[in-house]
């Protein structure tokens, strides 16, 4: 058997009761085969991004963090994750669209590959814009203050950078 790598999931819904599906999408993760979910963050609310920045007039989003074992690939983790986004009626018509479920494979045991990441093609890792999300790095450091995004650095330094920048999205 091979041995589990860690990685880095991040959750959201805007529409529908948010928490009940971010705490059943969840529970569906730690049941699948072949992962083991090993933490969880609290829900934290956040602006809803569109292409053209903060959108105060959509659905405000929930968001999570959770830390896996997995002994599955990237690629059949992936998987998984649109698995469980479909079955939460998630439907992938419009990029940056409100949605019931978003489940992004942040990082993968450090792994770094793709191109950049459009959301319709090749897996990139780490997410390509995880560095710019408050709502993936705050989650993910209450979880693993330790953590590091490849490529970009300690996490908690990328958290005093936003705030620095007042690039926050996390709402008080």
């Amino acid at each position: 058997m091979q041995a589990p790598h860690p990685a880095v999931v991040a959750f959201g819904s805007n529409l529908g009761d948010r928490a009940a599906i971010l705490h059943s999408a969840a529970a569906e993760l730690a049941d699948a085969d072949g992962v083991e979910l090993t933490a969880m963050s609290g829900l934290h609310e956040s602006i809803a991004l569109k292409p053209g920045g903060a959108d105060r007039s959509a659905p405000a989003y929930l968001n999570a963090v959770a830390l896996v074992d997995t002994t599955l690939s990237p690629d059949d983790l992936l998987a998984l994750l649109h698995r469980i986004e479909a079955g939460h009626g998630r439907e992938r018509v419009e990029v940056w669209a409100d949605r019931t479920l978003d489940l992004d494979l942040i990082d993968f045991a450090g792994l770094t590959r793709g191109s950049g990441g459009d959301g319709r093609g090749e897996l990139t890792l780490p997410h390509p814009r995880a560095r710019e999300r408050d709502f993936v790095l705050r989650p993910w450091l209450e979880v693993d203050p330790d953590a590091v995004l490849s490529g970009s650095g300690r996490v908690a330094d990328l958290v005093v950078a936003l705030d620095a920048a007042g690039h926050a999205e996390v709402t008080p």
